[in-house]
């Protein structure tokens, strides 16, 4: 009872000290001003009337002058550039474009459909959701599109080569050789970064496949095609993809891996202190990747590449700047090796050239 009775006291004393009581000496009440800011609101502001307020407002790079319109900030080479995108450019170009992506890109290719192109710039603050200040921005965006970041590049090289590489360093190589190994042949393609086929070659390996699997057999035959390979920067060896489905083919399989092995334990230099900086010397690449960069894939099927290499050679010797340019030597000789409907006794020659084709013009497209 006695804090009630103090508190009415209190009241009764005509606010002297109560809740709105305003001792002498104190700060002087604030006077509001009002702005008037057409590119955020467009009505009035009430805002304190402090002058640091005022002066950084009216020291905004963003145009706020009611008596001029959007154009007037602008050269007239400036807005026909921004026009011209707004006005052409497709809803994805336009979704690429600051504070463009989403509805305002719609609205945009929306209004100039039914009201035909923007002959202004102040025109565009007629769009939905492009007022006045996402305007400006999107304006400014155009003339100054920010630039892409560069990345380093670098190949995924394990989307068709493995172990992964560095781009420099093949790059830099001045020739491989194209490695494919058949049931009963290997063949080979040296080729450069010009394109020009060196050498193209295969050879007989008799103990392939035959009667019981015998590794030193293997070797023997092996051993006999990398005595017979030119030097290169890299070998490339094809890398098959057999369908663990089909047990029919395990044995084939088996086959193809274990010369698969041995060609890398025989090509790899041996260094008695290795430099773990240096690339590796041979290099998978894989048997789909190729058929996929020339169109021969059927399905998860690889079919015969004798077509596209009949045209190579052709161009060859018609085109005066060829796809590929082979010495006249081995037109001769590999003339008849790939008709269609003839024996496949040049699909390793055909499958080792197409490698080596593909190799390059892989490591070209993704630099």
């Amino acid at each position: 009872m006695w804090v009630a009775r103090r508190f009415m006291s209190l009241i009764a004393r005509r606010g002297q000290y109560g809740l709105f009581y305003q001792p002498q000496g104190s700060l002087p009440k604030l006077e509001f001003r009002y702005l008037n800011c057409t590119c955020c609101w467009r009505s009035r502001v009430p805002v304190v009337g402090f002058e640091t307020l005022n002066n950084t407002l009216s020291s905004s790079t963003t145009p706020c002058d009611d008596n001029k319109s959007l154009d007037a900030y602008y050269t007239s080479e400036q807005r026909g550039v921004i026009l011209q995108l707004l006005n052409n450019a497709a809803e994805s170009e336009l979704a690429a474009v600051k504070l463009l992506r989403g509805r305002k890109s719609v609205n945009i290719v929306e209004y100039r459909t039914r009201n035909g192109p923007f002959k202004n710039l102040e025109s565009v603050t007629n769009v939905p959701l492009l007022k006045h200040k996402s305007a400006v921005i999107v304006f400014n965006s155009i003339l100054n599109p920010p630039e892409k970041e560069k990345r380093k590049v670098k190949i995924q090289l394990a989307k068709f080569i493995r172990p992964e590489v560095e781009r420099t360093w093949l790059a830099e190589a001045n020739s491989i050789v194209s490695i494919v190994c058949g049931v009963n042949k290997i063949a080979w393609a040296h080729m450069d970064r010009g394109m020009n086929v060196l050498e193209w070659k295969h050879e007989d390996c008799h103990n392939f496949l035959k009667g019981t699997y015998m590794a030193s057999a293997y070797l023997d035959d092996i051993s006999s095609v990398v005595s017979h390979l030119p030097t290169a920067d890299f070998f490339v060896v094809e890398k098959t993809s057999i369908s663990l489905q089909n047990t029919a083919l395990y044995p084939v399989m088996a086959h193809m891996r274990t010369v698969e092995a041995m060609l890398f334990a025989l090509l790899e230099p041996r260094y008695t202190q290795p430099d773990i900086t240096a690339p590796p010397k041979v290099l998978n690449m894989m048997r789909t990747a190729v058929g996929r960069h020339f169109g021969l894939m059927v399905g998860d099927s690889r079919t015969s590449g004798a077509q596209t290499m009949q045209q190579m050679m052709t161009e060859s010797v018609t085109q005066k700047i060829p796809r590929v340019t082979f010495p006249h030597n081995l037109l001769v000789k590999y003339r008849n090796s790939f008709q269609m409907g003839g024996r496949s006794r040049g699909e390793e020659l055909c499958d080792a050239m197409l490698q080596a084709v593909a190799f390059y013009e892989l490591l070209s497209e993704s630099s």
